[in-house]
């Protein structure tokens, strides 16, 4: 990199996107100086602010340079591929969380649904796996999380972790799941234990514990239908 090279950190502090993106978040940013963060650099005659500013001039604004091609965005002088690829990964990203569909998430209507979803996922792992999966109020999975690595017990599942992340995902309930090793999904002492003391803390915090799935090979079993919740 040329020594000449203007970058962001050659700016004053209240001029630095990046700074500002920091202490403000990117709803501060203009387009340029978010096109900026991601280009890095400038050249050894124009700043970074600058050639975000003129790549979007070149464009006319995002709509544009949304749809445009390697081939074009590397036409401009001071933006070679590493620079293009950066801003069309960006572009990429932006589409796929715009095509994003609310209505697509898994929807779960019974326990099979619950364990069809983490079957595979869980079936062939050698350590028990304890997996937690958030529903809205439509009973549709918006989060799954793996909260715990190990053998099962009341002391080391602590439902603060469990519910730490329902309260953070604004979730209305949680189906806790667990895979048993063996194969074999007959719930232990310890499974039945873990799952009483989420139901108990569940209500308190009015977020409920609709299940509790074991999976083993191919088969599971739900703590729910059994008469634990």
């Amino acid at each position: 990199m040329s020594t000449n090279t203007l970058m962001i950190r050659d700016f004053p502090q209240d001029e630095r996107p990046r700074e500002r993106f920091i202490q403000h978040g990117p709803q501060s940013l203009s387009n340029h100086e978010l096109i900026a963060i991601l280009l890095r650099t400038g050249t050894k005659d124009e700043s970074v602010l600058q050639l975000s500013n003129r790549l979007l001039t070149h464009f006319e604004g995002l709509r544009q340079l949304k749809t445009a091609s390697l081939e074009e965005i590397t036409e401009i002088k001071g933006i070679g591929s590493a620079k293009a690829i950066q801003i069309l990964a960006a572009v990429e990203i932006g589409r796929r969380i715009a095509n994003l569909n609310f209505n697509d998430r898994y929807v779960i209507r019974s326990p099979e649904d619950g364990a069809k979803y983490l079957m595979n996922d869980m079936r062939f792992l050698s350590q028990e796996h304890f997996v937690c999966l958030y529903l809205n109020t439509k009973n549709q999975i918006i989060h799954k999380q793996t909260v715990f690595i190990g053998s099962l017990n009341a002391s080391i599942v602590h439902p603060r972790e469990v519910f730490r992340e329902a309260l953070k995902r604004s979730a209305a309930s949680v189906i806790a799941a667990h895979n048993h090793p063996s194969g074999d999904p007959a719930p232990s002492r310890e499974d039945i234990e873990v799952t009483k003391r989420l139901v108990e803390c569940g209500k308190i915090i009015g977020i409920d514990l609709l299940d509790h799935l074991i999976i083993g090979e191919n088969k599971f079993v739900s703590l729910k239908e059994k008469g634990y919740l």
